[in-house]
């Protein structure tokens, strides 16, 4: 081995080049004096240009000299050299010597200095002066030191014992992806010697990632453990050593060469290995290790057969690049694989396969030929070291990795036997399925009518018979052509032909497309319009009178029926006067009716109809336009409505009598509520309870929206009021909807936090379903009463917080004197009910005879009064009010359930409805009654649940 002394300086710049190269420096070194400007003129260390322009100069010196140097020392100089380190192998030390004197002479004529010499020989390096050999031998005494331990590429060679080592220095490094990977990839085997001890850290790697471990995250104890004893035992490849020199120093005289490549694969992995048998003149093998690979099996899953042969793909590209790097004569290398699929695979010479085999076997079959591959037991394969991997005792005592097989040094004759009998499976997954396709007439039509049939715009089918049509032109052109060539060879003679525009063959015209659009109606109207044509045809005046075109009086105008009408003298385009006649039950008419539909931007029926007419008529249009509208997904998008159902039975928290008011209680904010504190304005939020059964209110006031404040009014009510069973309220964080800065304020709000406080209390808290507002109509409706007497009571007055109370307890009593039942004109009838009734106990009711005795007295026996006037409160409540909750004032009728695979937008108020989502139904969510109120969503990113009143129906899909 040599090195080439700073080999990049003694490349020039080109002149033209050097501006390229500027940098600023200091004169002499001196930063006191200005900077001043400099530009190199030899390739310098770090630049992207440098190695490889110094490498042509080196491998230019080496042709400038072709004359004056052996052939061996140019083609050292072009092939032995990395950019600038030399290693070179020869069969003697005077070769060697003479061969090192050339090198440093060529070298020398371009300025190259040749220098850290080392050799495996003594008497190589001696022969070259100290100050030019490697720094570790520079100063040995080579009659008693040994030779010490040097890099070549950084492969450590012994250079005593000609033998490439290892020595892997074991750091700390943390138990974790990051800390694995660090050390196994400190472990530097361009060749492949330790693949088998380094195939297991590499499957603890990949099992990582699938689990999505973190780079510095803990690892499970079991990984931990596999780890531990891998690294544990990386020491002892310091015992490991393999041979530098293919060729042992007794043998001489090299008869022949051959490459052999074993491959194998495994669930966990696959690899190949190669050896180079060399015979001898006096008969002798010998058999020494090229080039190992061992790589883990891809994430995706795959077949053993298809391991097996990308095994065998990795065979054949080592061996094509081998045969390029081995300067030496070989025979046909030989592949072995213990997989007999493979071996099918290859030998196959009438079945196609899947893309995944097929792809792979022309990479083997361009390589290489179906007779250099045989079959090698399992038992007896190396490979199968690479592909399971082996720990480092079992690698250590196992000969056979580097050594090879004991059967490569037999004769030919004592191989193992390829069996000759290899019939692939007609049953084999990996064979592509001969597809038989049989042409038969669908619904009794004929092929055009299925191409009619087939587009789904009328823009695409004028294109596929504009192209049907040109192609049609063309066969007709080269069967004239064919008739004209044989009379020109009889007469002997060419007859001039006219000249015809040229077109091109690949794009369709504007005529084209007239043409295809004109002869797409007249297939259309032979359809429809069979009998019309033909009576037309014939040269009758009028067509029967059951047609139903019988008062357009149509007419033929170059094979197309048209009307002919009474506008025959009107100023407008023929096409508008006379348009062409369509059957308004024929898929095309669908298409043209749509067509005409986009052209007016999905404009009403009207437009429609007079975008139509302008060129084709068909009859009883109106319905067909109407049908076509109805149908388009556009405005479908645009007009749908959202989905509606019956309206559901009350909750059962709406009609249990008897119990005292708020039991059951809704809630929800409102405000923000501007008052006046001394110079300054604040805002304060209203808190309305409303009982759930007999429509009593409670009003509280908050002073702000975080959740103590929230907590706060919860236990000021409940205090107040008494305790409350279930507590209804919108959806999470949106309890109101109407004012932008409350709801932003209340997503800060701790919920859980809420909870735990109302369970201390006994209270239930429930939510109503998420985007469903009208689920809290009943307190809703009573917000809107609280804003429109607050703004009569106010105007435009800045109350101060003393004020709002007053304000606020005011407001609750008009509301809770509101009646519940209609009011009668009759002065017999009792005063309406209302929630005051309950809530004061302030009524006078008619007590009936013999409630009280003699011995009471109203001071002693006031509970009994209460009593009864609450009994009397309930007995109205059930026999007045509870029947005005009877009658469904919407929502009356039962509507389509939506069902699984509808196609659905999910309605957004804060967005334009041209962006709303589109959504697909995967799960109806149906009530006690089987009424679809709410379903399951897939979007395109995520699954979400709403009501049916915020999404619109825009396909009818079918479960799946």
């Amino acid at each position: 081995m040599a090195d080439i002394e700073k080999m990049y300086h003694q490349v020039k710049v080109s002149p033209q080049h050097v501006n390229f190269l500027r940098f600023l420096w200091w004169p002499d070194g001196d930063i006191t004096q200005p900077l001043k400007e400099h530009r190199m003129i030899v390739h310098l260390f770090g630049a992207t240009s440098s190695a490889s322009s110094a490498s042509y100069a080196l491998r230019k010196t080496a042709e400038d000299n072709v004359r004056c140097f052996s052939a061996e020392a140019t083609s050292t100089v072009q092939n032995n050299f990395y950019v600038d380190d030399l290693l070179k192998a020869v069969d003697s030390e005077n070769h060697a010597i003479e061969l090192c004197r050339e090198l440093k002479s060529l070298c020398a004529t371009r300025g190259f200095t040749l220098t850290k010499w080392i050799s495996n020989s003594k008497a190589v390096l001696a022969s070259i002066p100290g100050a030019e050999r490697a720094k570790d031998v520079r100063n040995l005494d080579l009659d008693i030191e040994d030779l010490t331990i040097e890099r070549a590429l950084g492969v450590q060679w012994c250079v005593q014992q000609d033998t490439f080592t290892f020595h892997v220095s074991i750091k700390e490094r943390p138990t974790s992806r990051r800390g694995i990977l660090s050390m196994v990839c400190s472990i530097y085997d361009p060749l492949g010697f330790l693949a088998p001890i380094t195939f297991p850290a590499k499957c603890i790697l990949q099992e990582l990632c699938k689990q999505n471990i973190g780079w510095d995250e803990e690892l499970p104890e079991m990984h931990v453990r596999s780890w531990n004893q891998w690294w544990q035992d990386l020491p002892k490849v310091r015992e490991f050593k393999v041979s530098r020199c293919f060729v042992p120093c007794n043998f001489r005289n090299i008869v022949t060469a051959q490459m052999h490549h074993f491959c194998d694969a495994s669930d966990i992995g696959y690899g190949t290995v190669t050896y180079l048998r060399l015979t001898s003149s006096s008969n002798r093998v010998h058999v020494t290790f090229l080039m190992g690979k061992a790589r883990v099996a891809p994430l995706k899953q795959m077949t053993t057969p298809r391991m097996e042969l990308t095994a065998a793909v990795v065979a054949v590209r080592i061996d094509r690049m081998l045969s390029e790097e081995m300067h030496m004569k070989l025979e046909r290398s030989v592949f072995w694989t213990d997989s007999m699929t493979v071996l099918r695979y290859i030998r196959n010479e009438s079945r196609r396969f899947q893309t995944f085999v097929a792809n792979r076997l022309n990479v083997i079959r361009s390589t290489s030929e179906v007779c250099q591959w045989r079959y090698i037991g399992t038992k007896l394969n190396p490979a199968d070291c690479a592909s399971r991997g082996l720990h480092m005792n079992a690698f250590l005592k196992k000969q056979c990795w580097i050594s090879g097989p004991d059967f490569l040094k037999k004769p030919p004759d004592c191989w193992p036997e390829t069996p000759t009998e290899l019939v692939l499976s007609t049953d084999d997954l990996e064979l592509k399925r001969v597809v038989t396709v049989n042409v038969a007439v669908k619904d009794g039509c004929d092929a055009t009518t299925y191409l009619m049939n087939y587009f789904s715009t009328w823009t695409k089918l004028k294109r596929a018979v504009a192209w049907f049509l040109r192609l049609k032109s063309v066969l007709l052109q080269l069967a004239q052509k064919r008739q004209i060539a044989p009379k020109q060879s009889r007469h002997g003679m060419v007859t001039r032909q006219s000249k015809q525009q040229k077109t091109d063959p690949y794009v369709i015209s504007v005529n084209d497309m007239e043409d295809a659009e004109m002869a797409i109606v007249r297939y259309c109207q032979r359809q429809g319009f069979a009998h019309e044509v033909s009576s037309l045809q014939k040269g009758m005046q009028c067509v029967s009178q059951n047609s139903p075109i019988y008062r357009l009086d149509p007419f033929i105008d170059s094979g197309t029926l048209r009307v002919g009408g009474r506008l025959r003298k009107g100023a407008m385009p023929t096409e508008q006067k006379h348009p062409a006649i369509l059957p308004k039950d024929h898929h095309v008419s669908k298409l043209i009716v749509h067509h005409a539909h986009e052209e007016v931007g999905h404009s009403g029926r009207n437009f429609t109809l007079s975008k139509l007419r302008q060129r084709y008529w068909i009859p009883c249009a109106n319905a067909l336009a109407r049908k076509v509208i109805n149908d388009c997904t556009t405005c479908r998008k645009a007009h749908s409505n959202t989905g509606q159902q019956k309206m559901a039975d009350l909750p059962v928290d709406r009609l249990i009598p008897d119990l005292p008011p708020f039991t059951h209680v809704g809630v929800d904010y409102f405000g923000p509520l501007e008052i006046r504190r001394g110079r300054s304005i604040v805002k304060r939020y209203g808190v309305i309870f409303t009982c759930l059964t007999s429509r009593a209110i409670h009003l509280e006031v908050a002073q702000s929206l975080d959740t103590d404040s929230c907590i706060h009014a919860f236990r000021r009510f409940i205090a107040r009021r008494g305790q409350v069973s279930e507590l209804r309220s919108d959806n999470g964080t949106n309890l109101v909807a109407a004012e932008k800065e409350l709801k932003e304020a209340l997503k800060s709000w701790n919920l859980q936090q809420i909870q735990q406080s109302l369970l201390q209390k006994g209270v239930k808290w429930t939510f109503n379903p998420p985007h469903g507002a009208h689920h809290g109509g009943i307190w809703e409706r009573l917000i809107r009463m609280v804003k429109r007497i607050l703004q009569t009571v106010t105007g435009q007055q800045h109350l101060d917080d003393e004020g709002l109370q007053t304000v606020m307890c005011e407001i609750e009593a008009i509301l809770n004197s509101r009646p519940l039942t209609t009011m009668s004109d009759d002065p017999n009838d009792l005063n309406p009910l209302t929630p005051n009734h309950l809530l004061n106990l302030k009524v006078q009711p008619v007590l009936p005879p013999g409630l009280f005795t003699k011995e009471d007295s109203y001071t002693r026996r006031r509970w009994k009064q209460v009593q009864y006037i609450a009994d009397l409160f309930w007995n109205r409540w059930t026999q007045e009010y509870l029947p005005l909750l009877q009658m469904r004032h919407k929502w009356t009728h039962v509507k389509r359930n939506f069902q699984e695979g509808d196609i659905v937008l999910v309605a957004d108020s804060t967005a334009p409805r041209g962006s709303w989502m589109l959504a697909r139904v995967i799960k109806a969510l149906p009530d006690s009654q089987g009424m679809v109120r709410s379903v399951r969503l897939q979007t395109k990113t995520s699954q979400l649940e709403r009501p049916i009143s915020k999404i619109c129906l825009l396909v009818e899909g079918q479960p799946t």
